[in-house]
């Protein structure tokens, strides 16, 4: 949640406009009685009547009180916002609460509200606020909705004020805004086991140097805080300098989520297109994954990555777990379809990396383009691929994935290189493909096509 402290807002342009904008805002009602009041003031002195000046300057004074008042009153007005959540997944809502706050000694007219929304988030929220007491405060709230992903600004807030006589309007805009972030929708996934991924903290793990485990023969410069019982003495002579002996632990499984973004692999916009299923099927294995403790890294076909990721990934079941899944979501919420027409820049980008499980979300796939995915499946110790081509994702929805069709083109290139690749159909079941997916490496590795490894 976010909350702007309430407090004295800095006067903005309209304060510094003076009388002139004070003016401005008088209503119908009040220029007729400033006007009135100055023509009985102008027959009074002619005529020689002092009831009737008196009668002029009453009518004439009351709507300019009524605007100095409430030009004083809308700089001592304090709003402020609290969203929750500031992170919301695509179709579900987020609640906005505003405060007023009047921090001035005097108490407020009738006070309009009004918050600025886009228009993907619903209609403009608008309230109608009666006196508040010196120091007291108002709070109302409304919710936002959105099926699409991406970034909404919230905000500023306008706040009109009006005097009880109905002499004056003015109207002030703060200047704090707050960010709602509409995420994909993530699928809970059954903790199936994949095998042929890299190893990591399973019954098949490797083991890499680090600094705990068993002794390793190459030694390494001494650092601060190393046991010096871990000296390796005749380097140590050789070199100069003091050296330890390395040492190894356990190495984390790492995956790799390759997102197909291609704008020719995709066609059609909106919450129900096969885009927009390979986005949340993406969030939906990133945060499987971390929670499962893998170390997990986003890739695109552009090559690009998160930023803030390290050169293994985002490490999970760890306390940094929680951050790094927002970074990721904060990613995809922003996704869009890139310019490229090709892989290969991912493939470039996975030929850098260590090896471990690949799961990919490919769009239409021609025969070049199925021949560089193949080739993927080198640089990874198990691979999966869901295709969301046209043909498959226009038939009619169906309650049940349909099982692979081993006939299709892409699917046979990708099958014959190594990989598990599954099409998907309209309406089809992340969870389900999982487990096909599951069912399909189980059956790999019966045959002796895939070495053992450890499960998600």
């Amino acid at each position: 949640m976010t909350d702007a402290a309430p407090g004295p807002a800095e006067p903005d342009h309209d304060e510094r406009g003076g009388i002139r904008t004070t003016l401005a805002g008088l209503t119908t009602r009040g220029r007729s009685f400033f006007a009135a009041g100055v023509a009985a003031a102008v027959c009074a002195y002619v005529l020689g009547q002092s009831d009737l000046l008196r009668v002029g300057l009453l009518l004439a004074v009351l709507p300019l009180v009524c605007a100095l008042f409430l030009h004083r009153t809308r700089y001592r007005v304090a709003g402020s916002r609290r969203l929750s959540p500031v992170r919301v997944p695509a179709g579900s809502e987020a609640r906005v609460q505003l405060r007023m706050d009047n921090v001035s000694r005097f108490p407020t007219g009738l006070l309009m509200l009004q918050d600025r929304v886009p228009y993907v988030l619903g209609p403009r929220p608008r309230f109608v606020l009666d006196r508040v007491e010196p120091g007291g405060r108002r709070e109302v709230s409304y919710r936002v909705r959105s099926d699409l992903r991406g970034r909404y600004p919230l905000g500023p807030l306008q706040l009109r004020l009006s005097d009880p006589f109905g002499m004056c309007d003015l109207t002030r805009s703060f200047s704090s805004s707050d960010m709602l972030t509409v995420v994909p929708r993530v699928e809970p996934l059954p903790p199936v086991r994949l095998t042929g991924e890299s190893a990591g903290y399973g019954e098949g793990r490797q083991r890499s140097l680090a600094l705990a485990g068993e002794d390793d023969v190459i030694p390494r410069g001494y650092r601060h805080g190393d046991d010096l019982r871990r000296v390796h003495w005749r380097s140590t002579a050789r070199y100069g300098e003091l050296m330890v002996r390395r040492e190894e632990q356990p190495q984390r499984a790492r995956c790799t989520v390759l997102l197909d973004t291609r704008g020719v692999g995709f066609l059609g916009a909106g919450p129900d297109t096969a885009f927009e299923w390979a986005v949340s099927g993406a969030a939906s294995v990133l945060v499987h994954l971390l929670e499962r403790g893998y170390s997990v890294r986003l890739l695109t076909d552009t090559g690009g990555v998160v930023p803030g990721e390290g050169a293994d990934g985002f490490a999970g079941a760890s306390q940094q777990s929680a951050d790094a899944a927002g970074l990721l979501m904060d990613t995809l919420a922003m996704i869009d379809h890139s310019d490229g027409t090709g892989l290969s820049p991912a493939y470039d980008a996975l030929r850098g990396g260590a090896g471990g499980l690949l799961v990919a979300f490919f769009g239409d796939l021609d025969e070049e383009q199925a021949s560089v995915a193949a080739t993927m499946r080198r640089r990874s110790a198990g691979a999966i691929a869901f295709v969301l081509d046209d043909g498959s994702w226009n038939r009619e929805p169906t309650d049940v994935p349909g099982p692979l069709d081993k006939g299709g083109d892409p699917l046979r290139v990708l099958r014959e290189a190594g990989w598990t690749a599954l099409r998907v159909a309209r309406g089809a079941s992340l969870e389900d493909l999982w487990r096909q997916a599951d069912r399909e490496r189980t059956g790999l590795t019966a045959t002796g096509t895939s070495g053992e490894g450890t499960g998600s």
